[in-house]
């Protein structure tokens, strides 16, 4: 009877439980503790230029304190190569398919009919390079999951809650629904970046393990020529750095006898990439007022006194600055190894955590304008949030084979890594400097409207590298000149400052998330950091010898494009619907079509005709309307200057938003 009644109690609530899907089990032949369960999503599901290009998706089993299925999904290079790249978003706890499906994949999602979406391949994914793998992580962030878990999903809040719950009173049945979800467990996710990395090691030695033909070292004894690139973005200048140290230890350790050989294989690294990443508010935090009133828009966002306020903020007595020296010395002496298990080093880097973004990075939201884009009023409505009504469709969980559904960010992990005070834990220059000196190329990347890792904190960072490496990097790498980025015949996409193996990257007209808003350029760049090239023009070069000329500041200034208007989306309410739209839906008025809230019906136009595949449930797994016409490979190598006219965005050609604000203290990396 009891059990009649819940079912009763539920009836009203939506439900969406992913259906089963077949996938292939294996056990790591590197090391048997792993087991690694895969499938080849139906062609289409992630459109790409040639059919040939072959896909995976699946999980890697980690055995450990608690179950972690660390999510997947593998693209090969449009041209066969040695090339793999790893590509990590941040948060912490933000989706990688956040990169694969909005910023550098080899597909983004459209709407091909009225509530029906499908993917067409982009022009400039980064798979026009490279073999690409995105990763999603920690435990429990987007597909990944520990133990599959019924859960209630309120849309209108983003909150998860278990067990299942009825549908509040006075909600409308869409905006409710119950699933099947991680745990929700905070305990069973890594709470540090240090133990991130470690599960991502394990991590990638099931991967390559099970699949040797994507190893870049493979049949390689020093892995000179072929090496693994590590591009991560925002959160990423943290994860990225912590975790390419990891590698190169433990690959230190399996060459001096302390990891056996048996069971493990080299990670060899070649290139570490960071895209707007937030790597030290030690060096970084004073650039937040400074973004907020002496941009290169001309833009003064918020009261100069104010500013000022909080730019002092960090350097007062008790302040930012202190306290994250104090929190580093409590992690030197009492937490070395970075396990987030001592309670008082969590609260003292905790305590830094939110001193320094209350007094030092929230002021900038006086202004009403969104973190990742200076020239964006909330809600952002860029990139659009489409890819989040695909990514929970039963059609696309049932092509890679996904037992829960899919969440853009893991609240668990937010909690873990804010309650050990994970962002002010680790000086992670040191850890580049020495990639770097151990001949690793290192770039920088930065979106010049991008306000919380923005692009003035992001070349200190690289001067703070240049100066910890030390030798020649200490005193050439400033001393070179900004050259433009030649991006292709008839724009310059930014500017460099380079010498050596180091390089960073200004990009016009670009915020958080770069490769959404300059595809192209940001491309160019990545290939060129990828192979060892001239970053501004693409010419093979001496790296050993070669640096830029040209003036020693980044001066270009530019003036902000116009707001776009927001766009609601029910996947996305919280930062993406006005308080209006919000109470529209509540109210149950207007109407939404495709996930958008709309005023009236008359008011959607449908989708635009355009070249598309569908993930389909069908028994040919995949519904193909066009193919791509044009070939889309290699990269561009300049051989003459064009004008300096900047290529901007259009909005309506690029894809989703995924990025949470209104949690000051939780979600302040997102991508």
């Amino acid at each position: 009877m009891q059990f009649l009644l819940a079912l009763l109690f539920l009836s009203s609530t939506l439900a969406q439980y992913p259906p089963v899907s077949n996938l292939t089990t294996i056990v790591s032949p590197v090391d048997g503790n792993i087991t690694i369960s895969y499938k080849q999503p139906p062609a289409g599901t992630c459109q790409t230029v040639f059919e040939t290009q072959q896909q995976y998706t699946g999980w890697v089993h980690i055995p450990g304190n608690y179950s972690t299925n660390t999510f997947f999904w593998f693209i090969a290079a449009r041209v066969p190569t040695t090339e793999l790249t790893i590509w990590l978003n941040g948060g912490p706890g933000s989706s990688s398919m956040i990169g694969l499906f909005t910023e550098n994949g080899p597909c983004e999602v459209v709407e091909l009919a009225e509530g029906k979406f499908g993917t067409t391949a982009r022009d400039w994914g980064w798979d026009r390079g490279s073999n690409i793998l995105y990763i999603d992580q920690p435990n429990q962030v987007g597909f990944s999951y520990d133990t599959p878990t019924n859960c209630s999903l309120d849309l209108l809040t983003s909150d998860l809650y278990t067990p299942e719950q009825p549908l509040p009173n006075s909600q409308p049945a869409d905006t409710f629904m119950n699933g099947t979800f991680s745990s929700l467990n905070v305990e069973s996710t890594a709470n540090t970046t240090e133990t991130s990395a470690m599960a991502i090691w394990h991590m990638l030695q099931g991967f390559l393990g099970a699949f040797p033909q994507y190893s870049p070292t493979n049949g390689s004894s020093n892995g000179s020529s072929m090496g693994v690139h590590l591009f991560a973005e925002s959160y990423g200048g943290k994860y990225g750095p912590a975790f390419a140290t990891l590698w190169e230890k433990q690959n230190l350790r399996r060459s001096n006898g302390t990891l056996s050989k048996n069971g493990t294989i080299d990670i060899r690294l070649q290139s570490l990439g960071i895209v707007n990443g937030c790597v030290d508010d030690l060096i970084q935090a004073p650039y937040y007022p400074a973004m907020a009133i002496n941009n290169t828009y001309g833009l003064t966002a918020i009261n100069p006194t104010r500013a000022n306020l909080a730019n002092a903020s960090f350097y007062s007595s008790g302040g930012c600055q202190e306290l994250i020296n104090q929190c580093r010395s409590a992690v030197a002496t009492q937490d070395p190894d970075n396990e987030g298990e001592i309670s008082l080093v969590n609260n003292i880097c905790a305590a830094a955590y939110s001193s320094c973004t209350s007094n030092v990075m929230e002021p900038y939201y006086d202004a009403g304008r969104s973190v990742y884009d200076i020239a964006h009023y909330l809600p952002d409505p860029f990139p659009p949030s489409t890819y989040l009504e695909y990514l929970n469709t039963p059609e696309l969980q049932s092509a890679i084979g996904s037992p829960i559904n899919y969440t853009e960010t893991n609240f668990q992990v937010v909690t873990a890594f804010t309650s050990t005070g994970d962002y002010e834990r680790e000086a992670l220059v040191p850890n580049i400097a020495q990639l770097l000196n151990s001949g690793i190329r290192v770039g920088f990347m930065y979106g010049d409207r991008d306000y919380i890792c923005n692009w003035l904190g992001g070349e200190a960072i690289s001067l703070a590298v240049a100066s910890k490496a030390g030798g020649s990097y200490s005193s050439l790498f400033p001393a070179a000149g900004y050259a433009p980025i030649i991006t292709n015949t008839s724009y310059i996409g930014g500017v460099v400052r380079q010498y050596g193996n180091l390089s960073f990257s200004r990009i016009y007209d670009a915020g958080h998330s770069v490769p959404a808003y300059q595809p192209e350029t940001a491309f160019e760049v990545f290939a060129r950091i990828m192979t060892g090239t001239s970053v501004s023009t693409g010419a093979a070069v001496d790296l050993s010898v070669y640096n830029t000329t040209g003036p020693l500041n980044a001066t270009h200034t530019s003036s902000l494009p116009d707001s776009p208007a927001p766009t609601c989306w029910l996947r996305n309410i919280p930062e993406t619907c006005t308080d209006d739209q919000k109470q529209k839906i509540v109210d149950g008025e207007g109407v939404i079509i495709a996930g958008v809230l709309y005023d009236a019906a008359s008011d959607y136009s449908g989708p635009a005709t355009t070249s598309t595949s569908a993930a389909s449930s069908s028994s040919s797994g995949t519904v193909s309307t066009t193919t791509t016409t044009e070939v889309l490979t290699g990269l561009f190598t300049a051989t003459a200057t064009p004008s300096p006219a900047k290529k901007s965005f259009a909005i309506s050609t690029l894809c989703p938003n995924t990025f949470l604000l209104g949690l000051p203290l939780l979600l302040t990396f997102l991508s």
